[in-house]
C-alpha cells in the first residue's frame, strides 16, 4: 500500500494532532506515473565571493538596480559585481532591515530611520527636516513616499529632497500605526497593524494620494518587514483586531488566509515582539511562487503554485543545522547576475548564492526530515514486513557512503530505535531504499525518516508490505 509523504503526523504532549512538515525539503506538484508528487532537497547556499575586507556586520538588504547588486552590510551601503567582489559605496548606519528602492536616476534607501539616495556616484541623505523619521518608503508615480508611523510624507515631484509639510497625508480608517507603505498595481498601500489602505493618484497641490473606498483591506501586519508583494498581492504576517498572528494575501477588499492549523500554531508559540522584526519576501524560481516568512530559529514557506495543484496549502521548513531548528542563514532574496544572492543575518560580512545542484548551506551539512500520514489498522493489528522508500538515488552527494534513517511510533510522542538504509554511491542509480522486519501494530503507525545533506536525494513515494493479524 502507498502512505503519503508530503506532510507527516505527530501527536502533541496534549491531545491534538500536528502537521509535522519537511523540513529542509521542498515538494513539487509533478504528476510522474509513480506520485502526484515527490520531495526534491531544498536549494543549497554557495558562499559567493569574500566579502568586504573588514568585518563590518550581517546583511541588512540588497536590490538589483541598473544590473548592479547593491546591498547594506552592516552600516554601510556596499555594490556586488559578478564575482561577489564588495565595494563601499558609503555609510548608513543603524541596524536591522533596510529598505530599498529606485526612480528614475538614483537608488533609495530607508537605514537608521533616514533616506538616503545613492545616484551611481555619491551617497546622500535626505536632510530635510520635514520628511521626519523613515521607518518605510516606496517609489510611486515619480514620488518618494515615507511614513514616520502616523503621517504620509511625499516629496517634491520635481525635487526628490524636498518636502513640503502642507502636502501630508493620513491612514485615517482606524487608528492604528502606520507600520510600511507598498506599491501593488501602481497603488499605494498603506500597510496599518489591522487594516490596509488604498490609495490613488488624483494629483493636485496638496497631498496626490486618495483613498480608494470599499478597497480596504480589514486585517494588517505586526511590522515593517512582515509585509511583501506577493502574485500581484500583498501577503503579510498580522490580522485584525483582537486576533492571533496569522498568514494572510489580500487585494482589492478581499483576503485570504494563507496559513494552515498548523503555521498558526508554530507562529503563535512566539511572543508578538519576537515577531516584530520578522522579515516576509517572495521569490519565484521554476514555475514556484514561494513565499518566505523568516521567523528567528527557522523559515517557513508556502508553495502557491503546488499548492493550487495538489488542492491543499502546501508548506516547508528551512532550517539550518544538524540539530533541531536554527535560523535559515538566506535573506533579502536578489536576483542579479543571473544568479540569486543572498545575505546571512546571523554570521557577519557573508553572501551566498542560491544552488541548487547541492542542499549544504555555505560548506556545512544541515538535516533534512519527513514524515508520513498515519497507517490505521482499523483496531486489528499488522506485521510491517516491509518498507520502500522510491527515490532517485545515485545523483551528487557530498559522501560515499550517506545514509537515511527512519523510525516509527505507535503514539505519535514516543518513537523506535532508528534503522539505516544506505542509498549508495553516486552514479548507482538503481539502489534501492528499502527495510525490511519493521515490527508490528496493534491500532495505527507513523513513520519517520532523515538524513543530511551529504544524501542528495529526491523521494517520490512510501509503499509498505503489510499483514494483518485478523
Amino acid at each position: 500500500m502507498q502512505i503519503s509523504i508530503l506532510n507527516g503526523i505527530y501527536a502533541s504532549t496534549g491531545v491534538d494532532l500536528r502537521t509535522s512538515y519537511p523540513k529542509n525539503l521542498m515538494p513539487i506538484a509533478n504528476q510522474n506515473g509513480v506520485s502526484a508528487g515527490y520531495m526534491r532537497p531544498a536549494e543549497g547556499i554557495a558562499t559567493f565571493g569574500t566579502g568586504l575586507a573588514t568585518d563590518s556586520g550581517v546583511d541588512r538588504g540588497g536590490i538589483n538596480w541598473k544590473g548592479v547588486c547593491y546591498r547594506v552590510i552592516g552600516e554601510s551601503l556596499v555594490s556586488v559585481d559578478a564575482y561577489g567582489v564588495c565595494t563601499v559605496l558609503g555609510t548608513v548606519g543603524g541596524t536591522g532591515t533596510a529598505t530599498f528602492d529606485y526612480g528614475f536616476d538614483r537608488v533609495a534607501i530607508a537605514a537608521n530611520r533616514q533616506l538616503f539616495y545613492y545616484n551611481g556616484t555619491s551617497l546622500t541623505v535626505l536632510s530635510d527636516p520635514d520628511a521626519g523619521a523613515v521607518i518605510d518608503f516606496v517609489w510611486i508615480d515619480g514620488y518618494y513616499l515615507m511614513t514616520d508611523g502616523t503621517s504620509l510624507v511625499v516629496t517634491e515631484l520635481n525635487d526628490p529632497t524636498a518636502v513640503n509639510p502642507l502636502k501630508y497625508g493620513s491612514s485615517e480608517i482606524d487608528p492604528d500605526d502606520i507600520v510600511a507603505v507598498k506599491k501593488v498595481r501602481g497603488e499605494l498601500h498603506a500597510v496599518n497593524r489591522h487594516t490596509i489602505e488604498v490609495f490613488d493618484n488624483i494629483g493636485g497641490d496638496l497631498f496626490p494620494f486618495s483613498r480608494i473606498e470599499g478597497a480596504q483591506i480589514p486585517k494588517g501586519a505586526l511590522g515593517t518587514h512582515c509585509v511583501c508583494n506577493y502574485l500581484d498581492r500583498l501577503a503579510f504576517l498580522g490580522g485584525g483586531r483582537n486576533e492571533p498572528l496569522a498568514i494572510w494575501s489580500g487585494a482589492n477588499g478581499q483576503v485570504e488566509k494563507l496559513s494552515t492549523r498548523e503555521i498558526d500554531v508554530i507562529i503563535s508559540e512566539y511572543a508578538a515582539v519576537d515577531l516584530e522584526d520578522v522579515l516576509v519576501e517572495a521569490r519565484s524560481i521554476k514555475g514556484q511562487d514561494l513565499l518566505y516568512v523568516h521567523l528567528p530559529d527557522k523559515t517557513l514557506v508556502y508553495d502557491n503554485t503546488a499548492s493550487q495543484l495538489l488542492g491543499d496549502r502546501v508548506w516547508f521548513i528551512l532550517s539550518s543545522g544538524t540539530n533541531g531548528y536554527s535560523a535559515y542563514p538566506a535573506r533579502n532574496f536578489v536576483l542579479c547576475y543571473d544568479k540569486w544572492i543572498v545575505g546571512n543575518p546571523v554570521t557577519t560580512n557573508t553572501l551566498g548564492v542560491m544552488d541548487e545542484t547541492i542542499s549544504s548551506q555555505y560548506g556545512s551539512l544541515v538535516d533534512w526530515e519527513f514524515g508520513t500520514s498515519i497507517l490505521y489498522g482499523e483496531g486489528r493489528g499488522a506485521i510491517v514486513h516491509e518498507l520502500e522508500l522510491v527515490a532517485l538515488t545515485g545523483r551528487y552527494g557530498q559522501n560515499d557512503a550517506p545514509v537515511v534513517w527512519t523510525s516509527y511510533s505507535l503514539d505519535g510522542i514516543t518513537w523506535s530505535q532508528e534503522r539505516a538504509c544506505y542509498p549508495g554511491t553516486l552514479g548507482n542509480y538503481s539502489q534501492r531504499l528499502v527495510w525490511f522486519q519493521q515490527g508490528m501494530m496493534r491500532n495505527f503507525r507513523i513513520q519517520k525518516f532523515r538524513g543530511t545533506s551529504d544524501n542528495y536525494t529526491s523521494f517520490l513515494r512510501l509503499e509498505a508490505r503489510i499483514e494483518g493479524l485478523s
